[in-house]
């Protein structure tokens, strides 16, 4: 009986805590001015799809030559296929690549990019078509 007592005291002193921070906190809602409250309900950021113009330098695809399949590999696609990271097949593992290596250059270049799975297109990098293509060869070559 005692602890029933104690549990009900308890309950009820959380609950006049409770309304108390609930009138608290809809007397602060009534004196904020209305510009306050529009600057709170203001969007976190914008979002800039591409071919948008929103204010900012675009990112550029490389130019000059195109980077050599290891380069591309080292800079971007190392990432996931050194450690198989999200799925991706590691580099030099032939079972984990075995059905990747039926399908033709062209095929797998498209998967990187447009993107596949896990993997963003293009790996998540401005690597050109030429590049991407490199960086297929290379890790063809290193996993057959």
């Amino acid at each position: 009986m005692k602890q029933r007592i104690q549990v009900t005291r308890i309950l009820a002193a959380a609950a006049i805590l409770g309304l108390g921070a609930l009138l608290a906190l809809q007397a602060q809602a009534k004196t904020a001015s209305a510009d306050e409250i529009a600057e709170r309900l203001q969007p976190a950021g914008e979002l800039c799809l591409e071919g948008m113009d929103c204010g900012g330098a675009a990112v550029e695809e490389a130019s000059g030559p195109a980077r050599s399949g290891e380069e591309v590999y080292t800079s971007v696609c190392a990432a996931c296929h050194d450690s198989g990271a999200a799925g991706a097949p590691v580099i030099g593992d032939a079972a984990a690549w075995g059905d990747r290596l039926d399908k033709s250059m062209d095929d797998l270049a498209s998967s990187v990019i447009n993107g596949l799975g896990a993997m963003p297109p293009r790996g998540g990098s401005n690597a050109s078509d030429e590049e991407v293509m490199n960086a297929v060869e290379y890790l063809v070559e290193a996993s057959q």
